[in-house]
């Protein structure tokens, strides 16, 4: 009995202990998290002359990256470790403190080069190209050649026909894109576009154009079924199922056809925690995919001795792409963040006291952002509503945030 009488004592403190601050909580989860990476990480950086996965084989290499790098990212990224970050910025203040001067003559000298990357990166169809072409090059010397670059007579010639046969697909894919998405079937032209006035001479050029289209279609999807079925008729294209998958999903990540078609695909996934932002995270998650994928091809690559091509693959598919999602997406995404951010999430509680129905859409909430006049909205809603007015739309209040 005594045994017993000290045991439910013990269980009685347990709820008597003061629970954990949520920031503190979040603070020793993200040490955890922190020092997990650094185990999952260990393998890449085995002693010799490669990592431990990578001496393993192509296939594991790709399964381990693919199951934990996501994971770890995601993790870190929830859980960011704050004194980290703060002496991140310490050390940041530090140099801008005794290297301002070299920094600022570091930055003139670099300035011309920023503006040629600038117009590069303008010319989006032309810059997109060359760097699917590289990035299929290092995928050739890294994972179709040995270790050193030695046994690859494949090395020049799979890129080229990898490349040839997406953007037969990729057109094949416009064209039936066009088709389904055509409305006007008609043979005959109208005169002006908001006229019912239709042009019966223009119908013969009209016809031509559309069966012009259709045979051009028709000629290039036989071509593409011919290829490959000789497929074993070209003597060096010998792509692998590793070297398909990776260089077919950065193809569909980076052409234009595919890219269009992933911002329909996110938004039937309905994801809560996007909170109607598609629009803006479709491109940031592709290239976040796409820039990830060549940090390992040239991570790989420069393991192979190839110097110069490592550091012209790097600046193309890494700097430059990197450079293009902070300075044209990912700037737009964390500026509706912050402004969403201002408002603090809806609880349960709430949301059923409200009768889970939004004030400006009269839809049911699920998940809804909270006012400083206790108003509660959609984010969506609330972002429609901030684009017009900076009031509630309820109560006509001045939004004052209390820092």
């Amino acid at each position: 009995m005594g045994m017993i009488t000290r045991v439910r004592g013990r269980l009685r403190s347990l709820h008597t202990l003061p629970k954990l601050d949520p920031q503190e909580r979040d603070e020793k989860i993200a040490e955890t998290v922190c020092l997990l990476s650094v185990l999952f990480l260990l393998p890449y950086c085995s002693r010799g002359h490669s990592p431990l996965i990578l001496s393993l084989g192509g296939w594991c290499l790709a399964s381990y990256s693919f199951l934990v790098l996501p994971v770890l990212i995601s993790a870190n990224y929830k859980y960011p470790m704050r004194w980290l970050r703060q002496l991140g910025n310490k050390i940041v203040d530090l140099f801008m403190k005794y290297y301002g001067p070299v920094c600022y003559i570091l930055y003139k000298i670099y300035e011309p080069l920023d503006k040629c990357e600038k117009v590069f990166m303008k010319m989006s169809n032309i810059s997109n190209l060359i760097t699917q072409l590289i990035f299929f090059m290092m995928c050739d010397r890294v994972l179709l050649c040995d270790f050193g670059g030695t046994n690859c007579p494949q090395k020049k010639i799979t890129g080229l026909y990898s490349l040839m046969f997406y953007n037969v697909i990729a057109y094949c894919t416009s064209y039936i894109k066009e088709l389904v998405e055509k409305e006007d079937w008609s043979v005959t032209v109208r005169m002006t576009q908001h006229s019912n006035i239709k042009h019966v001479a223009m119908s013969a050029t009209k016809i031509v154009l559309e069966w012009t289209k259709a045979v051009t279609f028709i000629i290039t999807v036989t071509f593409m079924l011919l290829v490959f079925g000789l497929e074993q008729g070209l003597e060096h294209y010998q792509p692998t199922a590793l070297y398909t998958f990776v260089t077919w999903t950065y193809y569909m990540c980076t052409e234009k056809v595919f890219v269009e078609l992933f911002l329909p695909l996110l938004l039937s996934l309905k994801l809560k925690s996007l909170e109607a932002l598609e629009p803006l995270y479709a491109p940031v998650l592709l290239r976040y995919y796409t820039i990830g994928l060549a940090v390992i091809i040239v991570t790989l690559l420069s393991f192979h001795g190839q110097l110069r091509f490592t550091a012209l693959s790097f600046h193309l598919t890494v700097f430059l792409r990197t450079k293009d999602l902070v300075m044209n997406y990912l700037k737009k995404l964390k500026a509706e963040q912050a402004l969403l951010g201002q408002f603090r999430y809806a609880t349960d509680e709430e949301i059923r006291d409200c009768d889970d129905v939004c004030a400006v859409c009269l839809s049911a909430m699920e998940r809804a952002r909270v006012t400083p006049c206790q108003h509660m909205f959609h984010a969506v809603c609330l972002r429609q509503c901030l684009n017009n007015s900076s009031m509630c739309p309820i109560c006509k209040r001045q939004y004052t945030f209390v820092h």
